[in-house]
């Protein structure tokens, strides 16, 4: 594996572990796709510091345990969005 493979997955992996942020997001920060950093995080990580994939992976699996809260808190964002531009 390339260093500066293995320098992204570090990089990606810290940011996601001390801001708790999804694969999108942390994809959105550092500019690069989200199937990269899925890919980094889930896969290349274990090679390089297999103790952070563990931390990485516990992020993860909360994050998708709560996204349908997320989603549901979006959506109830957007038609109160909708309703206040409507009665203005």
């Amino acid at each position: 594996m390339k260093e500066s493979v293995k320098r992204r997955a570090l990089e990606e992996a810290m940011y996601v572990v001390t801001t708790k942020s999804t694969v999108r997001q942390t994809a959105k920060v550092l500019g690069v796709s989200k199937s990269t950093v899925h890919k980094d995080i889930t896969e290349r990580l274990e090679q390089v510091n297999y103790s952070l994939a563990e931390e990485v992976r516990n992020v993860l699996d909360k994050n998708k345990r709560e996204r349908h809260i997320r989603g549901g808190l979006a959506t109830k964002k957007k038609y109160c969005e909708l309703r206040r531009n409507v009665d203005d």
